[in-house]
C-alpha cells in the first residue's frame, strides 16, 4: 500500500488530482482540471445504485473428465447496457452481457458452439483456443441466421474469443469478447478462483448508436475496466479469507490497451502466462509482482493474504488504473 501511495504522490507533482473511493479507502488517480480529462464521458469515482450487482468474478467449474463434448449456445444481442453508474449505451453482446460468458474445459475437450445472430448487422466469432480455417468456421453470419463452430481444445491456457467481422476493432470495442479457460493438466485445487477480463470502454455521444470508430482508432477510450464495469469491485469488494490460496485468471481482451496485473499487499507465488508456468513455489522462494499482458494474452497468478485487510488490485499501468481498472479483495 505504501508503494501505491508513493506513486500517487509522484503523479500529483505532474498536476493530477486524487479521487478517494470512500467504499474501500483505495486512492485512484484522475486527471486534474488543467489537463485533458482522464475519462471523458464516463463518471469515475461515483458509487453505483444500491441495487447494483457486480459481475460474479468466480471462475466457472468444469467437473467433467477430459474428452467431454461441451454444447454451448451464444446468442448475439444488440442492447442497452449500464456501463458505469448512471450511464447506459448500446452494446453488441454475446448472450446479452459484456464480457460474454466465460467457458471452461480441459485439454482434449470438444466445444460445439451454436452461434445465433439476433442483431441487426452481420456478426461472427473467433475462438483463439481453436485451430480451424478462419474463412470457413469464423465466417460472419447475417441477422436471424445461425451456425455451428466446432473445435477440439489441444492447448491449455485462458484464450480470448471475439467477433471477427470487420472492422474487428469496432466489434470488440462494442462488447463482443469473452474468454475460454482450458485447464493445464493436473491443475491443483485452490480456495478461491476468479476471472478478471480487462478491456476498454468507448462511450458514444448518442447512447442509441455505436461509439465512433475514429475514437477507437485513435485509442481514445473513456475507461479501462475489469469485467466490463469501472471500479465495480471497489464498490463491491471480493471477500476472501486470510491464508486462503487464491487463483486469479487474467485476460487482456483489449482491444488496444495492455495490462500489468498487480495485487497491492501480497506477492504471487505462482505465475502462469500464455500456456507456461513462469513461477512456482520451490526452494528458491521466488516471488512475482505483476502479470504483464498485451491484448489477447492471458494467464493466472496465485497468492495468499497474510493478515486481514483491504487489498487493492490494479493494472500497474496507473493511467489505466485511474480510468477504472481497479478493485479490492477484502480479507478477513
Amino acid at each position: 500500500m505504501v508503494a501505491f501511495v508513493i506513486v500517487a504522490l509522484l503523479l500529483s507533482f505532474a498536476s493530477v488530482a486524487t479521487v478517494l473511493n470512500k467504499s474501500t479507502g483505495t486512492t485512484v488517480v484522475a486527471a486534474g482540471a488543467s489537463s485533458q480529462p482522464a475519462a471523458p464521458g464516463i463518471p469515475l469515482g461515483q458509487s453505483p445504485a444500491d441495487s447494483f450487482q457486480a459481475r460474479d468474478p468466480n471462475a466457472p467449474v468444469d467437473p467433467q473428465p477430459a474428452g467431454t463434448i461441451h454444447k454451448v449456445t451464444l446468442t448475439i444481442v444488440e442492447k442497452q447496457i449500464e456501463i458505469a453508474p448512471g450511464v447506459t449505451q448500446l452494446m453488441w453482446t454475446y448472450n446479452g452481457e459484456v464480457p460474454g460468458p466465460v467457458l471452461r474445459g480441459k485439454v482434449g475437450d470438444t466445444f460445439e458452439v451454436t452461434l445465433v445472430n439476433h442483431g441487426t448487422i452481420p456478426h461472427s466469432i473467433d475462438f483463439h483456443a481453436s485451430k480451424v480455417a478462419p474463412n470457413v468456421t469464423m465466417r460472419q453470419i447475417e441477422p436471424n441466421t445461425s451456425m455451428v463452430y466446432t473445435f477440439t481444445a489441444d492447448h491449455s491456457g485462458i484464450f480470448m474469443y471475439h467477433c471477427g467481422t470487420p472492422p474487428v476493432l469496432e466489434h470488440i470495442a462494442m462488447g463482443m469478447y469473452g474468454a475460454i479457460i482450458i485447464d493445464p493438466p493436473n491443475l491443483p485445487p485452490v480456495d478461491h478462483e476468479y476471472v478478471l477480463l480487462q478491456s476498454e470502454l468507448y462511450r458514444s455521444s448518442d447512447p442509441s448508436q455505436p461509439a465512433a470508430l475514429t475514437k477507437m482508432l485513435d485509442e481514445q477510450w473513456d475507461a479501462v475496466v475489469f469485467n466490463g464495469y469501472p471500479m465495480q469491485y471497489s464498490d463491491r469488494p471480493i471477500k476472501v479469507g486470510v491464508n486462503q490460496k487464491i487463483r486469479v485468471w487474467v485476460l487482456d481482451d483489449g482491444p488496444s490497451e495492455n495490462s500489468s496485473f498487480h495485487v497491492i499487499g501480497t506477492i504471487f507465488d505462482t505465475v502462469y502466462k500464455e500456456g507456461a508456468y513462469l513461477l512456482q513455489p520451490d526452494a528458491n522462494h521466488g516471488g512475482g509482482q505483476a502479470l504483464d499482458l498485451q491484448p489477447a494474452q492471458g494467464g493466472f497468478v496465485e497468492f495468499t493474504f497474510a493478515v486481514p485487510g483491504k487489498y487493492p488490485f490494479v493494472t500497474h499501468k496507473f493511467a489505466s488504473a485511474s480510468k477504472g481498472a481497479v478493485g479490492t479483495f477484502a480479507a478477513s
